[in-house]
């Protein structure tokens, strides 16, 4: 089943770097308090994500701010060393990056993606949601192939039909 607003974020082991390396961190401990905004690419380094979807938060990130989010994170069924590079290529150190490198979040909110076709196997949907203390009060995600509802004006417009 699809995770929906209203819903809580389900508990899964996530990795993020920090300057020991790689270390592991609960779902609940990365997005669990305060207003956050997640957002979900199917592959660092892809056309989309690299060229829209991530620059469209990198570029936005003051705005969320001033609108009381806490934090922006990115998640992705790459690994973290994929997802850190990433962020340093395109200056993204305003998005905290929480590898889901196994897929376990990804499958527990019902958002996986079969990408074997494109041979990338199993992958994340490209979605933004908006959390408030763990709780989904946005949620967005994109039909196959598409890139307009989980962009970052698409998420910062939500936020401000939210206030």
């Amino acid at each position: 089943m699809t995770i929906q607003i209203g819903d809580r974020i389900p508990d899964a082991s996530l990795l993020h770097m920090t300057d020991n390396g790689p270390t592991p961190i609960s779902s609940q401990e990365a997005l669990g308090q305060g207003r956050v905004v997640l957002f979900a690419v199917p592959g660092a380094f892809t056309p989309t994500c690299s060229v829209d979807h991530l620059p469209s938060f990198t570029e936005l990130a003051d705005e969320f701010k001033a609108l009381g989010v806490d934090r922006i994170a990115c998640t992705s069924t790459n690994d973290i060393f994929v997802l850190s590079a990433w962020a340093k290529a395109h200056d993204a150190s305003a998005i905290t990056m929480l590898a889901d490198g196994n897929g376990e979040l990804t499958q527990a909110m019902g958002l996986g993606l079969d990408a074997s076709a494109f041979g990338m196997g199993q992958r994340c949907q490209r979605y933004a949601m908006v959390l408030e203390h763990g709780r989904v009060t946005h949620l967005a995600v994109e039909a196959p192939g598409a890139f307009e509802v989980s962009s970052g004006p698409a998420v910062l417009a939500a936020l401000k039909a939210q206030a």
